[in-house]
């Protein structure tokens, strides 16, 4: 991890967790966290959106903040379903991730709905997680940088800096599979973002880039020490604090 850029350690729930499961683990987390007074990396929880106002209110002046899954690209409307950006913010979430492989899988999200999502996002004045990756037939056919740079290029909103924007590096057949790319794959895909954001970008080199696809305690430290990582996109092990400690302990 870059002295230069402070780590985010962020859990994505996914769509797990009701009020009286996700209760005591956020508790247990903001407790943790609080023995730590001075923490040296972000701590970020995205709960689902039944949770979120919940959640809000029980990491408020605590070093965890709270952010959303998805976000609809409109500020209002007939979308039956949807959440926007600006409910979110009104919520109490300070980011919001977009682009997840299983939001681009499950239903189809392209390059510019992914980055119309995002520019909602910093509309709606939350921080934008962008998420890119590649599938396993794109490894192994050698597209994995092609794949990459595509996705960075159209994915990224416009208006994006090191403030607003985080990208998160998830190889989709690393995601919930156990496997995980060895330390110099990870280390070739984040300067290959790096490289690329450095194209887009004025401040490209403050921007906080994640790893993210099957991050545990036992493998976290090893990760968060290769160069151009700056933080995790925790998915299962988020779920319970005293597996999500672990990762943030990494850079505490």
């Amino acid at each position: 991890m870059s002295k230069q850029r402070r780590p985010l350690i962020a859990g994505n729930w996914k769509m797990n967790g009701l009020v009286g499961s996700a209760t005591p683990e956020l508790q247990e987390l903001v407790k943790r966290a609080g023995d730590h007074p001075d923490p040296k990396c972000d701590i970020l929880i995205c709960p689902p959106a039944t949770l979120l106002y919940e959640m809000v209110s029980l990491a408020e002046g605590s070093a965890v903040k709270i952010g959303g899954q998805n976000c609809h690209a409109n500020e209002s409307g007939a979308h039956t379903g949807d959440i926007s950006a600006e409910m979110l913010k009104d919520a109490g979430a300070e980011y919001c991730i977009v682009g997840h492989s299983e939001r681009r899988a499950d239903h189809g999200e392209s390059n510019a709905v992914v980055k119309a999502k995002a520019e909602a996002a910093l509309r709606a004045g939350l921080i934008a997680i962008v998420c890119v990756g590649e599938t396993l037939v794109e490894r192994e056919g050698d597209k994995t940088l092609d794949v990459i740079s595509d996705q960075v290029r159209n994915s990224l909103p416009g208006g994006a800096t090191a403030s607003n924007t985080v990208i998160a590096y998830e190889p989709v057949w690393a995601i919930g599979t156990g496997k995980t790319p060895t330390p110099e794959n990870v280390a070739d895909v984040h300067a290959h973002i790096r490289k690329e954001l450095g194209s887009m970008m004025g401040d490209s080199d403050s921007v906080r880039v994640l790893y993210g696809g099957s991050v545990k305690g036992s493998n976290a430290a090893e990760l968060m020490a290769v160069e151009n990582v700056d933080g995790a996109l925790v998915g299962g092990a988020s779920l319970k604090a005293v597996d999500f400690w672990p990762i943030v302990s990494t850079c505490i």
